[in-house]
This record gives C-alpha cells, sequence and structure tokens, in this order.
C-alpha cells in the first residue's frame, strides 16, 4: 500500500482559547506563521510526503477554512467535513466517515506537527494488525499539559495517565492510523472523544514512538516555537 491511496483526516474544528491574546476572528489552524496559515504547513508536508487525499474536519469558524481552500491551489485534492455543532475528536471522524475510502487512514490534529516517518509508521501499524496506531513523541516533565502513555516492548499501549509523572515520558502527538473498523465503535452525531472515550478503552491500539519533531501551536509560546520550527 502507498501513501498516496490513504486518506487524511485533519481535525482543524478547535476554537484555540489559550491563543485568543495572539489569534482572533479566525480558526486555531489558520493562526499565521510568516504570513501563512499553519493548515498550509501540515498540508504540503503532507504533500511532500506522498499523500494525494485530504480530508478537512471543521467547526468553529469553518467557512474561514472552506473560502481559504476553496480559491487556493494546493496541489492536493481537498474535502471538507463540516460539524453543525461540536463533535469533538472522535465525533469529527465518524462524521467524515463518508469521505474515508481507505482502509487504513491516517488522522492528524490541525493545531500540532509531527515530523513522522508515515512509510515506517504505516508498516508498523499493518504489521501489528492494530486497530489504532498513535504517533508517541518523548518529552521532559515540564510538559504540564499533557497526559502520558506507557507501553510494552511490543509497542501496545498498555496505560494512559492524565499527567506525566516521570522525569521524561511518551505523549501522544496528534497522529494517528486507524482500521476502518474504529468507526463502528465511534457513535453517530454525538461528541465523542479519542482521548477520553475511544484510546483508553482499546485493547488492540499501539504506540509508534520516535524522535519526530513535535509542535503543538495550542499556547502563544507553541505557535512562537512553531514559527522557528517550520
Amino acid at each position: 500500500m502507498n501513501l498516496s491511496d490513504i486518506d487524511v483526516l485533519i481535525l482543524a474544528g478547535g476554537k484555540g482559547k489559550r491563543l485568543r491574546s495572539v489569534v482572533k476572528n479566525k480558526p486555531k489552524p489558520m493562526a499565521e506563521i510568516g504570513g501563512r496559515p499553519f493548515l498550509d504547513f501540515l498540508i504540503l508536508h503532507l504533500k511532500k510526503k506522498g499523500f494525494t487525499r485530504v480530508i478537512i474536519c471543521t467547526g468553529y469558524m469553518a467557512d474561514k477554512i472552506h473560502k481559504y481552500y476553496q480559491r487556493k491551489n494546493m496541489g492536493i485534492d481537498i474535502k471538507f467535513s463540516g460539524e453543525e455543532k461540536p463533535l469533538g475528536t472522535g465525533g469529527a471522524i465518524k462524521n467524515a466517515f463518508k469521505y474515508i475510502k481507505s482502509d487504513p487512514f491516517v488522522v492528524i490534529n490541525g493545531d500540532s506537527f509531527c515530523g513522522i516517518d508515515y512509510t515506517k509508521f504505516l508498516r508498523f501499524h499493518l504489521k501489528n494488525k492494530a486497530l489504532a496506531t498513535i504517533a508517541l513523541v518523548k518529552v521532559k516533565n515540564d510538559k504540564k499539559d499533557f497526559g502520558s502513555i506507557e507501553k510494552d516492548m511490543s509497542g501496545r499501549i498498555t496505560n494512559f495517565r492524565e499527567k506525566i509523572v516521570s522525569k521524561s515520558a511518551w505523549i501522544n502527538a496528534g497522529g494517528y492510523l486507524f482500521s476502518k473498523k474504529i468507526l463502528e465503535l465511534i457513535p453517530k452525531d454525538k461528541q465523542f472523544s479519542l482521548e477520553y472515550q475511544l484510546f483508553p478503552n482499546l485493547h488492540n491500539c499501539f504506540g509508534f514512538a520516535g524522535n519526530h519533531v513535535f509542535v503543538d501551536i495550542g499556547t502563544p509560546e507553541g505557535l512562537k516555537k512553531a514559527g522557528e520550527i517550520l
């Protein structure tokens, strides 16, 4: 299976409350870095890796995203899946099910960047016959905003913790590979969280750990860091 055959969903429905001081009147993924929306960098990175189909899951101020990409040619097929009410990370995926053609499919957060080797990510996911595979990065314990993830030697995830409790820990980097069977576990038209309602109850969930470049733009500090990296 080639990356060009795989659909990528970008979760871009967040409000970005912690960014309000520096980003106004636009959804969080449209926060600008060097005059370009953060979402541009995500899409161009996916294109560079070989993906050809992107589904942007929108919610808050969706029209800002729709209008921008309807008049901008990114050289990649872009579809939109809009939600009329907040559905959470899992609900947004279920809402986009009619656009998902590939099995497995990729999901990434629209407010973070992770430099995953997607070919190795896919190989790892298929080898383990996983329902879900989460990209993991290691951070030091000064990152209080993140919950930590524990895994065994095979990569199977054994525990999710709300707070980091060790000097360094694996965290969710906001990149996922899912079997389409996962859609059967997500309710339709209901708010549903991947992080709190799906992953902790999955027995066939693996973590793809690595020294990936990672940046989260959820705070003004994170947005500034993204400008230095991207």
